[in-house]
């Protein structure tokens, strides 16, 4: 099973832009998306649907903000939306699928803004999260959480760590949930099979970092233990254009 998480922060825009063709070829069999910014009721009916897939959608209250959606060929048992919390649910982050032998979590997990003024609101964001994930370990379950997690864990995930200490998205704080998700029995699989492997999933469109390769990982997959003997690799698509992110993809079987 390929699962592929994308930002393309602005789905009109990618999808104006033909940015899904490699999707037709690629055929991962779920496609997450984050920050899409728009609501299905805002597309024309053939931007709604990739071909051959089967479409689900969460998008944020506030119009041109946030927003996940995914996109599958097999029918998961159940979907869900959010975290059961109001303030978190409103933007439309979360989108879990339930399949026979995991749950997959579609997350855009929240920016701490500027001047940091929300790394408080994305702090609680992760705690909700792992309370929930811990009741379904607790359970039996199997878990995949994908999606843009805006923090990069370790110095080795951002090209310049040092420059950007005081930043949201390398503070400590933020960080330390990282190593709290790892610490309940995630896995962060890339970080697994390639230890010492520097490769950025999001640049700046500022100083033309991408082509610089100035970037952060910021797109994960971090899974249950349990699931570590299932997975063949995951990918980054950094040659795939049409966002300030790039695609990634696990393959598990």
């Amino acid at each position: 099973m390929k699962i592929t998480t994308w930002n393309v922060n602005g789905y009109r825009a990618v999808f104006g832009k033909q940015g899904f063709a490699w999707v037709e070829e690629y055929q991962p069999d779920a496609l997450c998306l984050q920050e899409i910014k728009v609501r299905p009721d805002q597309l024309k009916e053939d931007q709604r649907q990739l071909p051959e897939y089967q479409a689900y959608w969460n998008p944020a209250d506030r119009p041109g903000y946030s927003g996940t959606a995914v996109f599958y060929k097999n029918e998961p048992i159940e979907i869900s939306t959010g975290l059961g919390i109001e303030i978190f649910d409103t933007e439309g982050r979360v989108i879990r699928l339930k399949y026979p032998d995991f749950y997959l979590y579609n997350i855009y997990f929240p920016n701490g803004g500027e001047e940091n003024l929300r790394v408080p609101f994305k702090l609680d964001f992760y705690a909700r999260l792992l309370e929930i994930c811990d009741a379904l370990h607790e359970s039996g379950e199997n878990i995949i959480i994908t999606g843009d997690f805006n923090t990069a864990h370790k110095e080795i995930d951002l090209a310049r760590p040092k420059e950007n200490e005081k930043n949201t998205g390398f503070l400590p704080e933020e960080r330390v949930w990282i190593d709290k998700f790892l610490e309940h029995g995630f896995i962060d699989v890339y970080r697994q099979l390639y230890p010492s492997r520097q490769a950025y999933t999001w640049w700046t469109y500022r100083m033309n970092a991408r082509a610089k390769n100035i970037g952060w990982r910021l797109d994960y997959y971090l899974i249950s233990e349990s699931l570590m003997s299932r997975v063949r690799d995951v990918q980054i698509h950094d040659d795939i254009m049409g966002s300030d992110h790039c695609p990634v993809t696990l393959e598990i079987h």
